[in-house]
């Protein structure tokens, strides 16, 4: 009756029904071989074909990274660190799988999930990322694992020398070796390998842009995906002084240090250290502070070879469809004159007109997320909690949400399935009612959604 065993590219795999038995869950699908020994700071090689039935009944272990804690003082501890026994391994290169289909033929949307965390933190697990309310409305939902900080980002002259056409950007490579992977065997989950949105949050939307700016086409020429979400990912600043890439050879100087910080001499040293010491190391050389200015995405000429902003100014990056937006109380900064500006505003308004200029024709649905969040904290809308709305996990949540919260966050999760569907967020509702309209953002009408206790246009 339902889809629970399917035959890949890769082998054949089992999933198990999840907590709506209409879905099946696939946890826990190797799409490389396993990072580590040799291949401890090299781009990722893609898995091999295994004999049997690989059960995919968990999640696989985390990326390295910070032991999840917990500190009732941290916003963000109490509202994701909430398991400080989950298991983590270099071992990590893995992506779920749910779907609503029956039969292998359905040709149902596919959307792939990239977290964010900085590139520092984060993991599939994280409770707010369920699919399953998704995949009720008739969406193939595909969550991602790549690798962090120093693991996912390390460069070295010794790296660039062993692998000089993939010399660092390892977490990047990772994604798009996994987006590769649902390409060639999504069809079997009853996916349709034509009709794929990519999406990602923070520093996955931050990777969705670098995934954009590297382009569509896959392996063999085919597109990779249509169209692409990025929540709380774009920003802009006439410095450049969020997330600056640092050249290659900037980037193999911070490996070097890092290197003699180990007190190993050669990349064949760091390799034979095993990864509860290069943690402690990583800590001790600063933590995740000196992590987030060292260990991000960076200019390798191969895999990024232009800023995303950049790309589009110059007409070397084609855009996509795009659903973009934030909260209204996250990265807040002050100007020369003491005013408050908003950089993941200024970005939207100035994509947009990058896009004109260029005569790019390709829609941008722009939205600002601004519900009342409850709690003794007070929180405001601060950066990841609309996460909870879009992936319609509330239920999950220690916050006191109540009816109104359900009700934004239904139509918040029906547009964005509806986007995933066909590039437009406009349709119905759950109860077979039209969602309030949601045109596309122009420099002239500068029209967005504005999520409250209802969901209304405005300018």
């Amino acid at each position: 009756m339902f889809l629970r065993t399917v035959e890949t590219k890769c082998g054949k795999i089992e999933g198990q029904p999840a907590a709506d038995p209409r879905i099946t869950a696939f946890k826990g699908i190797p799409f490389a071989k396993p990072p580590v020994g040799d291949l401890r700071f090299h781009a990722p090689v893609p898995v091999e074909k295994w004999e049997g039935t690989l059960n995919a009944y968990k999640f696989a272990p985390i990326a390295v990274q910070p032991t999840p804690y917990y500190d009732p003082n941290d916003l963000y501890c109490r509202e994701w660190s909430v398991d400080r026994d989950q298991p983590m391994s270099e071992d990590c290169l893995y992506l779920n799988v749910w779907t609503p289909a029956k039969e292998a033929n359905e040709k149902l949307p596919v959307y792939v999930w990239i977290y964010g965390g900085g590139w520092q933190t984060g993991f599939t697990a994280e409770m707010e990322f369920d699919g399953e309310r998704m995949a009720r409305r008739g969406i193939v939902v595909v969550s991602l694992c790549y690798r962090l900080n120093m693991f996912g980002f390390m460069s070295h002259p010794e790296i660039t020398a062993e692998n000089p056409e993939e010399p660092g950007n390892f977490g990047l490579l990772d994604q798009r070796m996994a987006m590769q992977w649902v390409k060639d065997n999504i069809e079997a989950f009853g996916g349709d390998s034509n009709n794929i949105t990519i999406g990602g949050q923070s520093a996955g939307g931050g990777s969705v842009l670098c995934q954009i700016a590297k382009g569509t086409e896959g392996k063999n020429g085919e597109k990779l995906y249509n169209r692409a979400i990025v929540h709380s990912g774009l920003f802009y600043s006439p410095d450049g002084s969020f997330f600056r890439q640092k050249t290659l050879t900037e980037a193999e100087q911070c490996g070097v240090d890092f290197f003699n910080f180990c007190g190993v001499k050669s990349l064949a040293e760091i390799r034979k250290l095993d990864t509860d010491t290069l943690r402690k190391k990583w800590d001790e050389y600063g933590g995740f502070q000196k992590s987030i200015a060292t260990w991000t995405p960076i200019r390798d000429e191969k895999f990024v070879k232009v800023d995303f902003l950049d790309g589009i100014k110059n007409g070397t990056v084609p855009p996509v469809p795009l659903m973009i937006g934030h909260t209204t109380d996250e990265f807040l900064a002050q100007n020369e004159k003491g005013e408050t500006i908003r950089p993941l505003a200024i970005a939207v308004e100035k994509y947009q007109e990058m896009c004109e200029e260029k005569k790019y024709s390709v829609p941008n649905y722009y939205y600002v997320f601004d519900v009342p969040i409850p709690g003794w904290d007070n929180p405001g809308t601060f950066h990841s909690v609309d996460l909870w709305f879009w992936f319609e996990s509330l239920a999950k949540c220690w916050r006191p949400f109540k009816g109104v919260h359900y009700d934004v966050s239904r139509q918040m999760c029906n547009y964005l399935c509806n986007f995933v569907k066909n590039g437009n967020p406009n349709g119905k509702d759950s109860d077979d009612t039209e969602l309030p309209q949601w045109n596309a953002y122009t420099s002239s009408s500068k029209e967005k959604m504005l999520f409250q206790k209802d969901c209304k246009l405005v300018k």
